[in-house]
């Protein structure tokens, strides 16, 4: 759908948008400890009955098909058996560890909206939390209102005649929240990261990427989306003929966007095309036909001195077409937009649409997730630290906090023994690494610091009212940091999000509460099941402050060169090794992993397990291997690790990630990184020649 956040640098572990903050494009209550503040107390106390909420997937050595070679196929040899008896549920379109979690996560969720929902006199997040639940689910009261709460948004999109009238209703809807064209939001300042600055982004596009307009391979894509888009403006009262010819137009539109887009590659491999500083003024003589003077007027705000203008070229068209293109295309675009975006909120014609493409055609979800699903992601995805702050009163035992804490320091030991270590790295590069390891802020669970909702405003009259003002509330608060100082208690995911992420601005990696669960981790399991799970997590997590994009930024989060230049030639030596690894990897038949698109969570993984694995080591040191089902400790962890890539794709879901996820599918994440160690093979007895030995310049070693 079209892109209404503007994408912030959160290199995350899982999600298919690792440079935008969750959009789509990816859960016994805790005491007061040392640095946390506790959860606010409410009343009734909220109450978990674990009784009903699904398992976790732990690994069983039953789940081992012992008819595959370790060496030759151990993603199928570990999670083979189990993908197979466990296929993608109707309302998916991929099934494994994270999903498992993640419904899981849902299903704690979905009793304390309940409870909220329930609640006389609700006040504070439990309020907003009631509110959205209970308009989302009344499903009678949505269906009657049909698009009446739209109506008035398509009655002013109706009258706009000419460009000066549509780009005031741009300005005026991102300063609601709806970013139609390009987002816009801030982020600290790529050269001070101490101070909040304003991004503009391209966006505008209904497809996941440019080269939906554009590819061969994507053309029956693009031809669903022209009838979608016909369908979409039919249900908002065009005339069927009428509807297809503006859905061409919408079309023709949007791809004259997509020529002057960048695609996922351009932007995963590039920071840089995030930060182009420019003032006010200058922005507007890029651009004559649509004043960023104004746009910031409209939004209340005090002229910037600097915001960064990314992708100008972009918005260079944008205001050429502001001149050349018809109102009345512009109309149909934005028509369509306003519909669509609603859609998830309005009647069921509007929902079932909205599905039939974006989930069943796009994506191969082959049903529609029951209603209490849908309205807990758009929760999370709203108000998503709201519902955070009820969830870990719950959901979290203060002992998890206590062992990662552990991990996390005997990680970060490893990580700096193996930068001390490095040969191909001279000794002025290796010290300003080192002065970044020991800049690095963890942050486990939640928040030291809640977000304040207080301003929000929900009612029981509408649901897409609530998300309206939801949007609104979040995009004021975003804009409304600009010039100050960045707020370094902040987090880029909810609590209960099954992921973690590496924040190179501010130099911290955060593991959310819900995510500290087997098979990641586990309280009570021994050292490899941990270290080979939420060790090798911790360890990826770290590792993105090197990877290709995270090493563009210093110790204190600023994007600088603190490479020697033989030390960045080294380096990209390195990087190119495992591309041309994970180019060789076919996903089906003609169809190979993009290892440049991937190259940045490659780098991780391999960094990462192999720290995780040297944490191990030093946690174990003299201790006697105590082998769980015949295997032994380093066996176990590798098959952890395989066990956390236990994931399947419908096909049209795998099409799209290798068109946009920089992530590798999960398969060649179980063996990329293991297949680069000399201590898999020692581990499972493999031999020269194998697919999981690589050996001189095949074998890739970079942190």
């Amino acid at each position: 759908m079209t892109q209404k956040k503007p994408q912030v640098l959160l290199l995350s572990l899982a999600l298919s948008t690792p440079l935008a903050a969750c959009s789509k494009q990816d859960k016994a209550a805790p005491t007061a400890e040392a640095g946390l503040e506790k959860p606010a107390a409410s009343s009734p106390a909220l109450k978990l009955d674990e009784s009903q909420l699904p398992g976790v997937n732990r690994f069983q050595v039953s789940d081992l098909d012992p008819s595959k070679d370790a060496c030759t196929d151990f993603a199928g040899y570990v999670n083979g058996k189990w993908l197979a008896a466990n296929k993608i549920p109707g309302d998916r379109t991929s099934w494994g560890a994270f999903e498992m979690l993640d419904e899981r996560s849902i299903a704690v969720q979905k009793q304390l909206a309940q409870q909220a929902a329930a609640m006389t006199g609700a006040t504070g997040v439990e309020k907003i939390v009631s509110d959205l639940y209970a308009t989302g689910m009344d499903e009678a009261r949505i269906n009657a209102q049909g698009l009446e709460p739209l109506k008035a948004q398509l009655d002013a999109i109706s009258q706009l005649g000419n460009k000066e009238q549509i780009a005031e209703y741009v300005r005026t809807q991102t300063a609601k929240g709806e970013g139609i064209l390009f987002g816009f939001g801030s982020q600290a300042d790529f050269k001070d990261s101490n101070f909040e600055l304003g991004y503009v982004m391209q966006g505008g596009l209904g497809l996941p990427d440019r080269a939906y307009y554009f590819d061969a391979d994507k053309k029956d894509k693009l031809a669903a989306y022209e009838k979608h888009v016909a369908r979409v403006l039919e249900l908002s009262g065009i005339p069927a003929a009428g509807a297809a010819q503006q859905a061409r137009d919408v079309v023709a539109f949007e791809t004259r966007l997509a020529r002057v887009s960048k695609s996922r590659e351009e932007l995963s491999r590039d920071v840089s095309l995030f930060y182009n500083p420019v003032s006010p003024a200058d922005a507007d003589k890029l651009t004559p036909n649509f004043s960023w003077t104004r746009f910031f007027e409209a939004h209340g705000m005090v002229q910037p001195k600097m915001f960064s203008l990314a992708i100008p070229a972009f918005h260079q068209e944008i205001s050429k077409m502001l001149a050349e293109v018809p109102a009345a295309q512009w109309q149909s675009y934005l028509r369509f937009h306003a519909v669509d975006s609603a859609s998830p909120y309005l009647s069921d014609p509007f929902v079932q649409e909205n599905f039939l493409f974006y989930g069943k055609t796009l994506r191969g979800q082959q049903e529609l997730k029951e209603r209490s699903k849908r309205v807990l992601d758009t929760i999370e995805s709203e108000t998503g630290e709201a519902l955070g702050q009820m969830y870990v009163k719950v959901a979290f035992p203060p002992e998890s906090k206590a062992r990662m804490e552990t991990l996390v320091k005997n990680l970060r030991e490893a990580l700096k023994a193996r930068i001390e270590k490095l040969t191909w790295m001279g000794p002025e590069t290796k010290q300003r690494a080192l002065e970044k390891w020991a800049s690095f802020t963890p942050k486990i669970g939640y928040p030291d610091k809640w977000r304040d909702w207080s301003g929000l405003k929900t009612s029981r009259d509408s649901y897409l009212g609530n998300v309206k003002a939801a949007q609104e509330f979040n995009h004021k608060w975003s804009v409304g940091k600009i010039g100050k100082p960045v707020d370094r208690t902040e987090w880029g995911m909810p609590p209960q999000m099954v992921n973690a992420y590496y924040n190179p601005l501010q130099n911290e990696i955060v593991f959310p509460a819900a995510i500290l669960q087997p098979p990641f981790f586990d309280p009570n399991a021994d050292d490899a099941m941990n270290y080979g799970g939420i060790g090798s997590v911790i360890g990826h997590e770290m590792t993105h402050g090197y990877d290709d994009q995270g090493a563009r930024f210093g110790a204190s989060g600023n994007f600088e060169q603190w490479w020697t230049e033989a030390d960045s030639k080294a380096f990209k030596a390195l990087t190119g090794k495992l591309v041309a690894q994970f180019n060789a990897y076919e996903v089906t038949p003609g169809a190979k992993v993009n290892g440049n698109l991937t190259l940045g969570e490659n780098i991780a993984d391999l960094g990462g397990l192999a720290t995780a694995y040297d944490a191990l080591k030093r946690a174990t040191e003299g201790q006697p291997d105590p082998k769980v089902d015949g295997l032994t400790r380093d066996q176990r962890f590798f098959l952890n690790w395989a066990t956390v890539w236990r994931r399947s794709f419908t096909p049209e879901e795998l099409k799209v990630r290798l068109a946009t996820d920089p992530h590798a599918p999960a398969p060649f994440r179980a063996i990329g990184a293991p297949s680069n160690m000399p201590a898999f093979a020692a581990a499972f007895s493999c031999k020269p020649g194998q697919s999981m030995v690589r050996q001189g310049d095949q074998q890739v070693v970079i942190w």
